[in-house]
């Protein structure tokens, strides 16, 4: 099976095995504690996926599934460790978790994300010279980077009375919400950059080394979600959880989709930027009509009535946590780690490794 077929079947087959999983959990588990852990595997994937090449030393001479099923464990055990580390650094070891450490959480997947893609894992890979261990140092300083950034940046004062706020919650320059918005969004400006394969950034050699790349992307990605927030927020008047809801995370899923599960297939041949609107239309288009499949089912898998909006955002709060808190994860363990085992043969994605 060969790509695009093979990333169309993959996607479907995770998807489902992902909304099975959901379904195992009522609301509130699935949105506290279990997409609270699931989070938590993120981070360390990244790590595993983009600094490693899924190809770590300790697992470079299995085979699939074992070495699939090994680097599963490893993000496991990482979010294992990390997780309650993280609950009492930002959530006061409150369990279940509130919004407060959840987002905090969150907000340590975009970091890495920009240490590991847009640095490229500068300078800990320039400094480190042991692949593993420059890895670990870029996974622990995303979550310090992040303690800085949320204390500086989110306030929580509008939560004051309410049972889930908590008084080491930060007091920050902007209203919590509107910051995790705003950082997941930059995220999804980076996908975006990723589907024009950072042209034309590539016209400018000396954009293109570290960690001149990093500053540049970093803030073009900064800048785009600045316009995004303004038009949504400042001129339609949007409520910042459906922006996230309806623009932001369905831009981040379907450019999954698109970059990794796809591999990038869907324009082979098409020179840039053509190829990149192209991906970028394609990742909108398949991240807007899935969010609107999980939308249209999630009453059923929740097993309630989800409303939409303030006060509770039910449906909202459902629908990002399904969308990128497990079934992102569940697509990249598949596509990367398992290198789309039993549906391709291994020597098939060692050639063409997967992207995210």
């Amino acid at each position: 099976m060969r790509q695009p077929l093979l990333g169309v079947v993959a996607s479907a087959v995770v998807i489902a095995i992902a909304l099975g999983f959901i379904a195992l959990f009522d609301f509130a588990s699935f949105t506290g504690s279990v997409s609270f852990f699931m989070l938590g595997l993120i981070p360390m994937q990244i790590v595993m996926v983009v600094l490693w090449g899924a190809n770590p030393s300790f697992a470079s001479s299995l085979k699939q599934p074992l070495k699939g099923i090994l680097l599963t464990l490893v993000a496991a055990v990482a979010a294992v460790v990390i997780m309650p580390i993280a609950l009492r650094l930002v959530g006061e070891g409150v369990s279940p978790p509130g919004p407060i450490p959840s987002h905090y959480v969150v907000v340590v997947v975009p970091t890495t994300f920009y240490l590991a893609i847009m640095f490229g894992g500068w300078p800990f890979t320039s400094v480190l010279k042991n692949p593993l261990v420059a890895g670990v140092a870029a996974l622990v300083a995303a979550y310090a980077i992040t303690y800085g950034v949320f204390r500086v940046f989110f306030n929580y004062d509008f939560l004051q009375g309410a049972p889930v706020y908590l008084a080491s919650a930060p007091h920050g320059m902007y209203n919590g919400v509107v910051a995790l918005v705003f950082d997941v969004t930059a995220l999804a400006v980076m996908f975006v950059m990723l589907c024009f394969d950072l042209w034309p950034l590539t016209k400018f050699p000396g954009v293109m080394r570290q960690p001149a790349l990093g500053v540049v992307w970093l803030a073009i990605a900064c800048a785009g979600a600045a316009l995004v927030m303004w038009v949504t927020l400042g001129v339609i008047g949007m409520d910042p959880m459906i922006v996230l809801t309806r623009v932001t995370a369905p831009v981040i899923f379907g450019s999954i989709i698109v970059l990794n599960m796809l591999q990038n297939s869907l324009f082979d041949g098409k020179p840039q930027p053509l190829k990149g609107v192209l991906n970028a239309v394609a990742a909108i288009v398949i991240g807007v009509a899935l969010a609107n499949v999980y939308g249209a089912l999630a009453p059923a898998i929740a097993g309630m009535p989800l409303p939409s909006g303030a006060p509770g955002y039910e449906y909202e709060i459902w629908l990002v946590n399904a969308l990128l808190s497990v079934t992102f994860p569940f697509l990249v363990f598949f596509a990367a780690c398992f290198g789309y085992w039993p549906l391709a043969p291994a020597t098939a994605t060692r050639q063409a490794p997967a992207r995210t």
